[in-house]
């Protein structure tokens, strides 16, 4: 069992640490509010990667439909009659 780079006896050593600081009583109370910690940052992280991949779904699908558009005045096709065009309609 090794979670975060610590060994079981460095989760024994802790524990025991812990045990001693804050007591019996007050330990599992500790131990549900970092659960409730550690569940909160995992939806928040949760909550920001789906945030960030409906931002890049959405700066894909926007940038594919500008491919397709034009995107400026110039791009429009214009008529232009040449000059001898315009010499023999005189």
């Amino acid at each position: 069992m090794n979670i975060f780079g610590i060994g079981l006896p460095e989760m024994i050593v802790i524990l025991v640490v812990a045990l001693l600081i804050f007591g019996p009583k007050k330990l599992p109370e500790i131990g549900r509010s970092l659960g409730q910690a550690i569940n909160s940052f995992k939806a928040g992280a949760k909550e920001f990667e789906n945030e960030f991949k409906r931002e890049a779904k959405q700066l894909e699908e926007g940038s594919q439909v500008s491919q397709y558009a034009p995107e400026s005045e110039s791009e429009k096709v214009v008529t232009v009659s040449s000059p001898t065009e315009t010499s023999q309609k005189s």
